[in-house]
């Protein structure tokens, strides 16, 4: 019998992607070794470290990750229609090892865009894998575009957020699919927010903001200052300007994952439960990794089947 040619198709999801480590890790102590690797956003980021081999190097880096370190990888500008401009992140894949053209790897590699123009859906496959991973993750309002052969790209999660379609184009007979974006929707809002929780959370909006603003001039600071409070929670009832935009992006997934799924359905699915982690909060990668594992271990009876 030839042996089937695996396609791992790694969801958009933010934070919640770190989930991509833990499952491509309980893949691989199962014998288990996709041929195609296509991702999404996040998706994008953790398929690029692992088809270049530095997916053990990554997973050291998020586990050990505070808050300070990742704000570090926050390039703020206030031009180029995104708050962040994203050279630190591809700076941050140079460290890594991960830089190299996306035709020299050895496994078939997608990182999936969107165009800002047209809407249609960009596959990246060929050229400096970092740069392909940037366009994959420009998160309007988050992250500026970026310019890749005269279109302007964002965020795959806008077309595509879990990329089967892709890897079954790309010649993969049994397709295994990593969805974070399974159970989102109602998460936020429901309940008083613990005040230990809002508290520890407090550093990092002014942390943040304070990073902000220092890339303004001393005269429009406070100005900037009062307004830029604004955007932040005002009290356990009252979304603040980023949890309208983290749930509104939520939203959006949800909906164009399952419209894109209910028409090119995996093989396998695999669905981890991140429910109660925030776009944002990369910090919590043990949890995440975890969770991936475990959602991987579930499913092998139904993989072996297949495979």
């Amino acid at each position: 019998m030839t042996r089937r040619r695996i396609g791992l198709a790694l969801g958009s999801g933010s934070a919640r992607g770190w989930a991509h480590i833990g499952a491509i890790d309980a893949l691989t102590e199962a014998g288990i070794d996709p041929e195609i690797v296509c991702g999404t956003s996040i998706g994008a980021l953790v398929g690029a470290a692992y088809v270049a081999g530095r997916l053990a190097d990554l997973r050291r880096w998020a586990e050990a990750a505070t808050w300070r370190e990742i704000i570090a990888l926050i390039d703020v500008r206030f031009s180029g229609g995104g708050l962040i401009d994203g050279k630190e992140v591809v700076e941050f894949l140079r460290r890594l090892g991960i830089a190299a053209p996306i035709e020299s790897y050895a496994k078939v590699f997608a990182a999936i865009a969107t165009d800002l123009a047209t809407g249609r859906e960009i596959w990246l496959q060929s050229g400096p894998i970092q740069e392909a991973v940037r366009a994959s993750i420009s998160l309007p309002a988050i992250f500026s575009p970026t310019r890749i052969d005269d279109r302007w790209l964002v965020d795959g999660g806008l077309s595509n957020p879990v990329p089967v379609s892709v890897c079954r184009a790309l010649g993969a007979e049994v397709i295994i699919a990593i969805n974070l974006n399974g159970d989102l929707l109602g998460r936020r809002f429901e309940a008083e927010p613990d005040a230990s929780a809002a508290t520890a959370a407090a550093p990092v909006s002014h942390e943040f903001l304070d990073r902000v603003l220092s890339h303004l001039p001393v005269a429009m600071r406070e100005q900037t200052a009062q307004i830029a409070v604004q955007l932040l929670p005002q009290g356990p009832s009252a979304p603040g300007y980023f949890d309208v935009l983290a749930n509104s992006i939520n939203i959006m997934q949800d909906h164009i994952t399952r419209t894109r799924l209910a028409g090119e359905p995996p093989h396998v699915m695999l669905l981890p439960r991140l429910r109660d982690m925030g776009l944002m909060e990369f910090d919590r990668a043990k949890e995440a990794i975890a969770e991936g594992r475990i959602c991987v271990e579930q499913a092998l009876p139904m993989l072996r089947r297949y495979l």
